[in-house]
């Protein structure tokens, strides 16, 4: 019957065509609004004892605008309030670089409602962020006075001791590192010796760098996780600073890094087999001395 090869083949190029069209639906309008949690234990050396269990969300690379990458900020709120972490760590891209306007300083023109959403989350110790590259590059002094205005506390190369039960560690965040403002040295200056510390830096190949120095754990964002990844063959873009260390966990050294996928999406609002991300993370004092 000479009509069953080509209804074979019809029905091949149809299926095709739904896989694809299935495809391009789970790419564009589910995965990139379904942010999921991403539980870690983070074992440090010099944890203090009596912080055992000490919890930290951490969430980067919001890259709000008001049509595609607030549902994921919006579903992650309830979210990360249902964990009830300790403290809060935002590290960068709030904004986004426009894409077709020569004003670069417009893409900071949506700090505002991103601070605003953001500050519904809740923690005991607070909200902490570092400006990412896009911040840098639009207008980092009006995106950290939004977050500023909205209790949200902004690092720039600067340290402060979180304390709970006698007992303390470090928070610590550089400027971007692309932006070249990034000082790792005046950082770490008012730290104590011998007291554990967490860096937050944007962008996550930093680590080489700070793994030169008495810090712990680095959280980073910036590589969106490759945003796109495509089975065998990996992310279809990395940039700058994010081609080493990817996404999770790695260990540097004596340096711990940790490297969140992100929760918007840059340049074209899709992501494949890499969801938006929140993870979070419980402290204890390692074993081994």
């Amino acid at each position: 019957m000479p009509f069953l090869p080509t209804t074979r083949r019809k029905f091949i190029r149809l299926a095709a065509t739904a896989g694809v069209a299935a495809l391009a639906v789970e790419s564009a309008l589910i995965e990139p609004n379904r942010p999921r949690i991403v539980r870690q234990d983070i074992a440090l050396r010099r944890w203090p004892a009596r912080l055992e269990g000490f919890t930290i969300a951490h969430l980067s690379d919001f890259h709000y605008d008001p049509l595609c990458s607030v549902h994921p900020l919006k579903a992650a709120i309830g979210m990360v309030n249902g964990l009830r972490p300790d403290l809060i760590a935002l590290t960068g891209d709030f904004v986004s670089v426009p894409l077709l306007s020569l004003n670069n300083r417009a893409g900071a023109s949506v700090a505002e409602p991103c601070a605003q959403l953001l500050r519904q989350m809740q923690a005991p110790h607070g909200l902490w962020a570092v400006m990412g590259n896009h911040d840098f590059y639009t207008d980092p002094v009006r995106v950290t006075n939004a977050l500023h205005a909205a209790g949200i506390q902004v690092l720039a190369n600067q340290s402060v001791p979180i304390e709970r039960d006698g007992a303390r560690f470090w928070l610590s965040g550089v400027n971007d590192v692309l932006g070249g403002d990034a000082n790792l040295d005046a950082t770490l200056q008012t730290v104590t010796g011998g007291e554990a510390t967490i860096l937050l830096a944007h962008e996550p190949d930093y680590a080489d760098h700070a793994a030169r120095y008495p810090v712990d754990l680095q959280l980073s964002g910036h590589s969106h996780g490759g945003q796109v990844r495509i089975p065998l063959a990996g992310p279809l873009y990395l940039p700058e600073l994010a081609k080493k260390y990817v996404a999770g966990l790695y260990n540097i050294g004596p340096l711990t890094l940790y490297t969140n996928r992100g929760l918007g999406t840059v340049i074209l609002p899709v992501r494949l087999n890499c969801p938006p991300e929140i993870t979070f993370l419980t402290f204890r004092r390692a074993l081994s001395q």
